[in-house]
C-alpha cells in the first residue's frame, strides 16, 4: 500500500508546476520505487498538465492578463532568457532547454506566446520532458550503482534497513 501511495505521489508532484518529471522520477528511484513505473507515471503527470496548459493557453492568458490589469508588466529574468533561447534557437531550442531553467509549464506558455501553434510546442515539449527525464534517470542510476546502493533505496540506506 506504501508503494501506491509513492506512486501517485510520483503523479502528483510530476504533474504540479515546477517539479517536474525529470526531477521527481530519480528522487522516486532512489526512494526504492520502479524505475518503469516512475518513469511512465511521472511523464504522464508532467505531460498531462501541459497538454492541458496548451490546450486552454487563451482562456489562461486572459485569466493572467485580468488578474494583472491594474499592475504594470514587467520583463522576469526567465522570461527573457526564454524569448533569447526563441529567438537563437526557435520552438525546439526552447523546448529542449527552457524546462531546465523556467520549468516545462512556464516553457510551454512561452512557446505559445512566442507564436509556437499547439500542436508543434506539445510535440517539442514531450519530446524535450522525456529526453531529460531519460538522461536524469539514466545518470542516477548509474550513479547509484557505482556506489552500491542499486537495490537498496537511499532511504532503506540511510534507515539502516
Amino acid at each position: 500500500m506504501k508503494a501506491l501511495w509513492g506512486y501517485v505521489l510520483v503523479f502528483i508532484l510530476a504533474a504540479a508546476p515546477f517539479f517536474e518529471a525529470y526531477g521527481v522520477i530519480p528522487i522516486a528511484i532512489i526512494s526504492g520505487l520502479s524505475i518503469v513505473p516512475v518513469m511512465i507515471i511521472g511523464l504522464v503527470g508532467n505531460l498531462l498538465t501541459v497538454l492541458l496548459l496548451i490546450m486552454f493557453v487563451n482562456q489562461f492568458k486572459a485569466w493572467r492578463s485580468k488578474r494583472r490589469k491594474d499592475k504594470k508588466p514587467k520583463e522576469s529574468k526567465r522570461s527573457a532568457r526564454a524569448q533569447n533561447l526563441w529567438k537563437k534557437y526557435g520552438l525546439p531550442g526552447l523546448a529542449m532547454f527552457g524546462p531546465l531553467v523556467a520549468g516545462s509549464h512556464l516553457t510551454a506558455l512561452a512557446s505559445m506566446t512566442f507564436g509556437g501553434t499547439k500542436k508543434k510546442t506539445f510535440i517539442w515539449i514531450t519530446i524535450s520532458i522525456t529526453t531529460w527525464s531519460i538522461v536524469f534517470t539514466v545518470l542516477l542510476y548509474f550513479g547509484i550503482d557505482f556506489i552500491g546502493l542499486k537495490d537498496k533505496g537511499i532511504i532503506n540506506y540511510f534507515n539502516g534497513n
